[in-house]
């Protein structure tokens, strides 16, 4: 495993492209991106994550005068500064700091106070539908994605970067789980505040082994001699996680106030969870051992050795709570551009909201969270502000799941 090339598997099973689906539009545009960049201060937000890590990446490709990075994961922090020193070919500035807290606490407001940033990118967020529990697990992931924007975009309005990004995802798009709904309504806040700040964001595919995603945990999974498990009925768009870095270096520092980028990808180009598993397996020289059970797959992998020539699998049909079996990046009622780039599109007309509005959607989770409720609750308020939003409810979540 330790020989398992993450890049060539990408390229060469998944993504199915031999560069960067950005690479046109970065070459086009290094200039205006070096305008942008090179001696600018940076706030990343969420900045240990796969994403964040790969937008740092992306952006020390050219001459930033600082680089600020908050992240709650210590850890996480740790790895991202000997990874990025570790790399080649890319620019740390001098005055390089990681703090490890939350960018929703007092402790960030006082940096921000302190500080002044040129472009602000967040990626702090909760993005896994598994988060989607009951009322408690719901309504961290709302604090986190919708309270924190808030807090975090009237923290700076009075002193506005002259750029600010905040990642959103390809579920906000006709939603059907409480991650994609968050998501929307972050979008809506963010769109209140687009007179005030340059703002924009960007939903995008599935980020091939990133982490804690399915993919990743195939890795996980083979180094504990643990079966690969994956529903056998979903299919996702993916992009690489330096795909995912570029993606939103562009839109965070060359879009329009407002806009929604997403990448052109084909419908084609969406692939099975299991497809990817079985050639997984195939690259690492082994056959899928299809089994009809957990227990069965469990009970295999448990005495497999490695002389064998096969590996346990577990296949499903989905059947948990706000699973779709397929995403989309925009609506029919969206009004694209899709020549200002060629690999991505931008969503022009997202609603802007009037900040009144924002605050009142904000006061009506909090009187909710005040009274003793439950899931269905939460779900039903959100329905109601978005009417496009569609919850798939199954009673079961993918924690039930290996």
């Amino acid at each position: 495993m330790l020989l398992f090339n993450i890049e060539k598997f990408l390229r060469d099973n998944i993504t199915q492209r031999s560069e960067s689906l950005l690479k046109k539009d970065i070459d086009d545009n290094r200039i205006k991106l070096a305008q942008e960049i090179d001696g600018k201060n940076f706030l990343v937000i969420g900045g240990a994550g796969t994403i964040g890590s790969n937008y740092i990446k992306s952006i020390l490709r050219f001459q930033p005068k600082s680089l600020v990075v908050v992240d709650q994961s210590e850890n996480g922090l740790t790895e991202l500064t000997r990874d990025l020193r570790s790399s080649v070919n890319l620019n740390i500035p001098e005055s390089y700091i990681t703090y490890p807290f939350d960018f929703g606490g007092k402790i960030f407001e006082r940096l921000l106070k302190r500080e002044r940033f040129d472009v602000i990118a967040c990626f702090a967020a909760h993005k896994h539908v598994r988060s989607e529990k009951d009322h408690l697990a719901i309504e961290a992931m709302i604090r986190n994605n919708i309270f924190n924007t808030m807090k975090l975009l009237e923290n700076v309005k009075e002193n506005p970067p002259a750029h600010f990004f905040s990642v959103s995802t390809d579920k906000a798009a006709n939603p059907v789980n409480v991650m994609g709904a968050t998501k929307k309504v972050m979008e809506h806040v963010l769109m209140a505040y687009t007179k005030e700040i340059k703002i924009s964001t960007a939903r995008f595919a599935n980020v091939a082994f990133s982490n804690g995603s399915l993919l990743y945990g195939f890795i996980e999974r083979m180094l504990k001699r643990q079966p690969l498990s994956s529903p056998s009925d979903v299919k996702r768009y993916f992009v690489s996680p330096q795909e995912s870095g570029e993606l939103c270096m562009l839109a965070s520092l060359l879009g329009e106030s407002g806009d929604i980028f997403f990448p052109h990808l084909e419908e084609n180009s969406m692939m099975k969870f299991s497809t990817i598993a079985e050639r997984f397996l195939e690259e690492l020289g082994y056959r899928c051992d299809y089994c009809q059970t957990e227990e069965e797959a469990k009970q295999k992998a448990a005495t497999w050795t490695s002389d064998s020539d096969t590996y346990p699998v577990y296949f499903f049909e989905s059947d948990t709570s706000g699973e779709k079996m397929y995403e989309e990046f925009y609506t029919e009622s969206d009004i694209v551009n899709n020549d200002r780039f060629k690999s991505l599109g931008i969503i022009k007309n997202a609603p802007r909201l009037p900040q009144s509005k924002i605050h009142n959607i904000i006061d009506r989770f909090e009187e909710l969270f005040e009274k003793e409720i439950n899931k269905s609750d939460i779900v039903n308020l959100l329905a109601d502000l978005l009417p496009d939003f569609h919850h798939i409810e199954t009673g079961k979540s993918l924690d039930q799941k290996m």
